[in-house]
């Protein structure tokens, strides 16, 4: 009896070990055939599909705690604290204080290849935030001398969050990229205070880049266009921003008696209407619009003096480096001009403070990732845009190395672009909803331009 059992014990553990072998071999030719069937970036992107709930519940937390704690540019000092402590939390190789706020890291992944790099910009605007949301910013301080309150009018809370999701993401895949990315978050974009350096420039400046350069940046932007569309535009996408400023200096007199005085308010009357003769009859924008706007006019203390001194400035918009030459010239000969009709003297500002150059879209990558994006989302919700007259700082990255930098429609489903406040307003909205548009869309082009596959 003994042993017939023994017998029939060693037949089961027989039986065992050949379905445990036949189990090891059937995953092995599963692997086999799907590695067929599937490319290494649809199985990494098939595993960010699994995982995607479970994340954008924490990028979603992560921004609403940014939106609620918003600061100004070179001050974001809470927001790059967290965004450091999650990416060491990642075990990633982490820079801070660079530009003042700004924070780097670099992931390796297991196999040599190109680094792609991911930008995401940190700061909000002095904006009282109007949205009545739960988590709405009540956040105040102290802009250029004066009391403001502080929003994330522009979605750079939204921005972070991605990239933070993102980053996480690629992590946990690591050792399935071919190559490393780097993950930028960068402060003042929306431009240093008075008196400082910041921004992209300034990292660049400070040599986040002097190890090693990119091979390509990518980087995205919310808008209030219509729910999940990804807009984009090849070559200038976003036009060059030049701040100006013009000192007409007159003669004070008594307002009763103007024939006493040079007016330099006549003076900035005149000229704000002369400028405009150069973008209508000074330039041929057949092929490259221009856009030059008076912003702020200061001058006099009362109702009954005429002032010695008035100051204006405003903003230049340009795609064309020869188109902003030439406006640059103009508006030097046309200031001068009209204040010497009228007896007084100018000084012109050009630029004056932060300038940006155009942001442009490397023609032959925006080719190549069309079809990852529009697998994202379908054709017919990638758009190409017109080019919009707004700049980014973005356009200092893209000028070193091929660069892509798109837009992401946050809006509520079926909201109207054209009734809904846009960027920069104190009711400016983010759908959450949305977001998961953006972490795939940043993650399959990071890993579908390591492995090759654009």
């Amino acid at each position: 009896g003994g042993r017939g059992f023994k017998s029939f014990q060693a037949h089961q553990n027989l039986e065992k070990m050949i379905i445990k072998k036949a189990k090891i071999f059937f995953l092995i030719t599963i692997f086999f055939f799907s590695s067929l069937i599937f490319s290494n970036s649809e199985i990494i992107e098939g595993k960010l599909e699994r995982n995607l709930d479970g994340l954008m519940k924490k990028v979603v937390q992560w921004r609403h705690n940014i939106h609620q704690f918003p600061e100004l540019s070179n001050r974001e000092f809470k927001t790059s604290e967290k965004v450091e402590k999650h990416l060491k939390s990642l075990g990633l190789e982490v820079r801070n204080q660079i530009a003042h706020t700004g924070v780097v890291a670099v992931l390796h992944g297991g196999k040599p290849g190109p680094m792609v790099a991911l930008r995401a910009d940190m700061d909000g605007l002095p904006v009282v935030e109007k949205t009545g949301l739960p988590f709405a910013s009540k956040e105040r301080t102290s802009f250029n001398g004066q009391d403001v309150g502080v929003m994330h009018a522009c979605g750079h809370d939204a921005h972070v969050a991605i990239l933070m999701g993102v980053a996480e993401f690629l992590t946990s895949v690591k050792q399935d990229l071919a190559g490393s990315v780097m993950f930028i978050f960068q402060p003042a974009e929306e431009g240093p205070p008075v008196g400082e350096e910041g921004g992209a420039q300034l990292m660049i400046k400070e040599g986040i880049w002097q190890d090693k350069k990119p091979d390509v940046i990518f980087g995205l932007h919310v808008s209030n266009s219509p729910h999940g569309l990804i807009a984009y535009r090849e070559g200038p996408a976003m036009a060059a921003a030049d701040p100006w400023k013009i000192v007409i200096k007159g003669r004070q007199a008594h307002g009763s008696r103007p024939w006493d005085s040079v007016d330099p308010i006549m003076v900035a009357f005149q000229l704000g209407n002369n400028l405009q003769t150069i973008i209508s009859r000074k330039l041929d924008l057949r092929e490259s619009p221009a856009v030059i706007s008076v912003g702020s006019i200061h001058g006099g203390v009362r109702s009954n003096i005429i002032p010695d001194v008035v100051e204006m400035e405003g903003t230049i918009r340009t795609f064309d480096p020869s188109i902003r030459e030439k406006i640059f010239l103009e508006m030097k000969t046309i200031a001068e001009s009209t204040a010497n009709m009228a007896g007084a003297t100018v000084e012109v500002f050009l630029p004056h403070g932060q300038n940006y150059p155009v942001t442009y879209n490397d023609e032959n990558l925006t080719e190549r990732v069309l079809p990852t994006l529009q697998k994202i989302v379908g054709k017919e919700m990638v758009y190409r845009s017109e080019r919009t007259t707004g700049a980014e700082d973005f356009s200092f990255f893209s000028q070193q190395v091929p660069g892509f930098f798109f837009f992401l429609g946050v809006n509520k489903p079926n909201a109207d672009p054209s009734t809904t406040p846009g960027n920069h307003s104190p009711y400016f909205f983010v759908d959450d909803k949305a977001l998961p548009v953006g972490v795939k869309g940043l993650v399959h082009l990071t890993v579908e331009y390591l492995n090759g596959d654009i």
